[in-house]
């Protein structure tokens, strides 16, 4: 085995859109490659056949399906963050949770100084979280 690295799979054209987003938002990230269908090939034109990024050294795939699934993201599988600052967890979970949806709003929970769990636009679900 070489490496395990978590895959990400998108409807709806909106790969390229998360990547470009969830690498503005995390610092020391980036869209490292992207392949994109081409004409008369299996999925849309110029969406993304197959990506990878990384966010804070973490490397991700993912593609655009071109095929209407029965099932998309759930929260029983998050990326968790590890936050520096109250500023920094603040930030990420009001832009993450633009047109997303709350699963615990930011608070003190007794596990942590501060916490907070949401779905994002795209379904992805983050939990973000400030050591004591």
């Amino acid at each position: 085995m070489q490496k395990v690295t978590p895959f990400l799979m998108f409807q709806d054209g909106k790969a390229e859109e998360a990547m470009k987003f969830y690498t503005s938002l995390v610092e020391g990230s980036e869209i490292t490659n992207i392949v994109r269908y081409g004409a008369n090939e299996s999925g849309d034109e110029g969406t993304v056949m197959q990506a990878t990024f990384t966010l804070k050294g973490q490397a991700f795939m993912c593609i655009d399906s071109n095929i209407k699934h029965q099932f998309t993201f759930t929260p029983s599988f998050s990326l968790y963050v590890t936050c520096d600052t109250e500023e920094e967890l603040d930030h990420l979970y009001e832009k993450l949770n633009e047109g997303g949806q709350a699963l615990m709003p930011v608070g003190n929970y007794g596990f942590s100084k501060k916490f907070g769990w949401l779905n994002d636009r795209f379904g992805v679900s983050w939990q973000l979280n400030l050591p004591e």
